[in-house]
């Protein structure tokens, strides 16, 4: 996965192009304003929304996850869904279930050392948001019954935890805990901010959990299993867009104020995904030819790369 290879991915990958045009159909994800969503980001063209209109678009995409139901969920997972494939599917729960409590823990910093009210603002509805995506995983593994023994959320945490390849652990508990905690103790280096927004919400967000999150709800839909997940989830995704939207018009804001800012975000670009390549992997992976969701590996990482490729032509920088 890397932001240069974009003839790869549009070009041998068509498929992905469909994908992405699917999506932008779903409702209130074009809404976002995310330049992955949009065909003209290809050109480098987007309609991106200001601050204040990401936090207005928040204001109408609320969602409550005590209004799911996942009765039909425990029945999916215990009976339909067979160990093997419950043990698969793990790895992509626990990276979320993980991520999420993980970004909702490192946003403060960030949200503080923003420059303008109006994006301290919307960042403050994004820490919310996070905590809310945690509260989701919560519920569906309580009420599914995903791990047994597991009685709070903290043990739940701790038991999924185990599920995680190694280089989740260096890009989320190194390499953004070590920039958040730097940047938490010098709020003014704004070269850090651009950094640490860069790895949160254009890699982690824009390529790692945009990806998990559209292959998982379309391989529910097909199978028809876990409906309320799948409802649930596709708010989080949506969610998920508008942060990047945010992201994406904060680094273009600042990507034409300084070159420096420019190099920043190739900067850590260069640094993490590498790390967030190996991410994408699930542990029990022995071959690189391996399948999860009915996807091979080079399908989600060339979906990846195209959304990737399209928010940094939107920047100025593909």
């Amino acid at each position: 996965m890397e932001a240069g290879t974009e003839s790869t991915t549009a070009d041998g990958a068509g498929g992905a192009a469909s994908t992405l045009s699917e999506i932008a159909q779903r409702k209130g994800f074009l809404e976002t304003s995310d330049p992955a969503l949009q065909e003209s980001a290809d050109r480098g063209e987007a309609n991106l929304l200001g601050y204040t209109e990401l936090y207005e678009l928040w204001e109408r995409q609320q969602w409550r996850t005590q209004d799911l139901d996942f009765s039909r969920d425990r029945t999916d997972w215990n009976e339909r869904i067979e160990p093997e494939e419950r043990l698969q599917r793990m790895y992509g729960l626990s990276a979320f279930f993980i991520g999420e409590q993980r970004v909702t823990d490192e946003l403060g910093p960030i949200m503080r050392a923003a420059p303008t009210e109006e994006q301290r603002i919307f960042l403050s509805t994004q820490i919310a948001d996070e905590a809310r995506h945690v509260r989701f995983f919560n519920r569906f593994y309580q009420e599914v019954g995903v791990l047994e023994g597991a009685d709070d959320l903290a043990a739940r945490l701790r038991t999924t935890k185990e599920h995680l390849n190694d280089a989740f652990a260096e890009l989320f508990d190194v390499m953004l805990k070590g920039r958040v905690d730097r940047l938490a103790a010098a709020p003014e280096d704004t070269e850090l901010l651009v950094e640490c927004v860069t790895l949160y919400h254009m890699v982690i967000e824009g390529a790692l959990a945009l990806t998990g999150q559209h292959f998982i709800i379309e391989y529910n839909e097909e199978q028809n299993t876990l409906p309320a997940f799948v409802e649930g989830f596709q708010n989080v995704a949506r969610d998920e867009h508008r942060h990047i939207a945010f992201g994406v018009r904060f680094l273009t804001d600042m990507a034409k104020e300084d070159q420096r800012y420019r190099e920043a975000i190739q900067r850590m670009m260069a640094e993490a995904l590498p790390i967030a390549d190996q991410v994408l992997d699930p542990p029990w992976a022995q071959e690189d030819d391996w399948e999860l969701f009915g996807y091979s590996r080079d399908e989600t990482h060339a979906f990846a790369a195209q959304c990737l490729s399209r928010r940094l032509k939107v920047i100025g920088l593909a």
